[in-house]
């Protein structure tokens, strides 16, 4: 099967779609809060989180309509893995704002503006290569994939090389809460790339 991929149950990809951009409004608020940090992340903390409601509402709604469908577009296993990965990199965008907000962060240094960037930019990937994926485009998701994963051993890099800068600071308090924060992150980028397998693996069936 080549080209576009005309589903019986179109609902599953709209919903989807719906869960990609959630994600990607996700990934621009955090980014827009790392580049003009002002000390409350109270306002993006919200904003984020009816975000992370909002997903859960979707993903709730693709296991529901999954249990009474006996037709969907592509595996049911495929669509429930990817509702749910979706869901993962939300979770973590709004669970590092969210410590931050706890931990009454003051300053962002640019560790946490890198990743933050990072994040966004595997979320661009991540929502480009889901039209990808509707397309069966096998030269596209190869694409998408391989950009995801260069982004995401960057961040891993980046992880290894800024907890390493940390331990020189003898405030330990402060190194326990930026490494957990430039772990949340790092860890973000490790779903969007486990997305980006979802998409591919459901390409490679159906090509």
């Amino acid at each position: 099967m080549r080209g576009l991929l005309f589903p019986q149950e179109g609902i599953f990809f709209e919903l989807l779609e719906s869960e990609s951009k959630n994600v990607l409004k996700g990934a621009q608020l955090l980014s827009q809060m790392a580049t003009k940090f002002d000390n409350n992340t109270n306002l993006i903390r919200k904003k984020i989180k009816q975000l992370e409601l909002e997903g859960d509402k979707i993903v709730a709604e693709i296991h529901q309509r999954l249990n009474s469908s006996f037709i969907t577009p592509i595996d049911h296993e495929d669509i429930a893995n990817l509702a749910n990965t979706y869901d993962d990199v939300i979770d973590g965008i709004y669970t590092f704002v969210n410590r931050l907000h706890i931990y009454n962060i003051k300053k962002i240094d640019g560790v946490i503006k890198s990743f933050a960037k990072l994040v966004l930019l595997t979320c661009q990937e991540i929502d480009k290569a889901f039209i990808s994926m509707k397309k069966l485009s096998q030269t596209e998701m190869d694409a998408r994939s391989d950009n995801v994963k260069k982004l995401e051993r960057e961040a891993d890099d980046l992880l290894d090389h800024s907890t390493a800068a940390l331990f020189k600071n003898k405030n330990f308090v402060a190194i326990l809460k930026y490494k957990e924060l430039y772990e949340i992150l790092e860890g973000t980028t490790d779903k969007c790339m486990d997305v980006v397998d979802i998409l591919r693996g459901v390409v490679l069936k159906h090509s």
